[in-house]
């Protein structure tokens, strides 16, 4: 069965870097359906073309990376592109600002050919695009418990089955699917619904926002790797 390929607008400021981008993608067979080189281009590119992943520069003049990503998800999740953030500097604030506005993953843009492709077909499955060592190097360092009027996700934990709640603990701390169905001793087809029930019941986009609310509603805390529980238990 042929699958359709896939959709990729490619947002950078540099037409070198949209050019090799799309050169390398066009040689996997998937298909970059829009350039642009601001975060304006951007948004209204997407809403053009649809696009299944959006490669996304944070800094861009006028309009920046960020800002654009919350423009493109402020809909809501339902047939909204997945989106990776490029940069040239490994900055934690702006991964971690990145993940909280809806990204799926992000790159530095000195990434390998093999890796580019690999990284747009991970995220279009659902999949978030950190390394465990990020993911829990930012989450604890900038995450912080929810403010009272952005607290729905703490409330709906409590719809949380034990088992949802463990797995959403040790993704949190960065297991892959593999992982987790070995640790739980679980097929990974039954994490991969357990993840689907998480997301479903918090409203969550992906895996990187469930991360980001793992930690800021306290199901998790920076440096504790004991067994998970209630929110605000250790």
């Amino acid at each position: 069965m042929n699958e359709q390929p896939l959709r990729v607008v490619v947002a950078d400021d540099q037409a070198l870097v949209r050019i090799g981008f799309r050169l390398i993608l066009e040689s996997e067979g998937i298909e970059v359906v829009a350039e642009a080189e601001d975060g304006e281009q951007a948004v209204a590119a997407v809403r053009r073309s649809r696009p299944d992943v959006v490669l996304m520069d944070i800094r861009m003049p006028g309009l920046d990376g960020l800002e654009a990503t919350r423009r493109i998800l402020a809909g809501g999740p339902e047939n909204a592109p997945r989106i990776i953030m490029l940069t040239t500097f490994d900055l934690d604030h702006y991964v971690y600002a990145a993940m909280a506005a809806g990204a799926s993953g992000f790159l530095l843009k000195d990434v390998t050919p093999e890796h580019l492709a690999a990284a747009v077909r991970l995220v279009r499955t659902g999949d978030a695009l950190l390394a465990p060592a990020i993911t829990r190097r930012l989450v604890e360092r900038f995450a912080r418990p929810a403010a009272p009027h952005a607290a729905a996700p703490h409330r709906e934990l409590a719809t949380l089955t034990p088992r949802e709640l463990e797995v959403m603990s040790l993704l949190a701390r960065g297991l892959s699917n593999a992982e987790l169905a070995a640790r739980l001793q679980l097929s990974e087809a039954t994490v991969k619904t357990h993840v689907a029930r998480i997301l479903g019941k918090l409203g969550l986009r992906d895996r990187a926002q469930v991360v980001v609310a793992a930690y800021e509603t306290g199901l998790v805390s920076a440096g504790t790797p004991g067994t998970p529980g209630r929110p605000g238990t250790p």
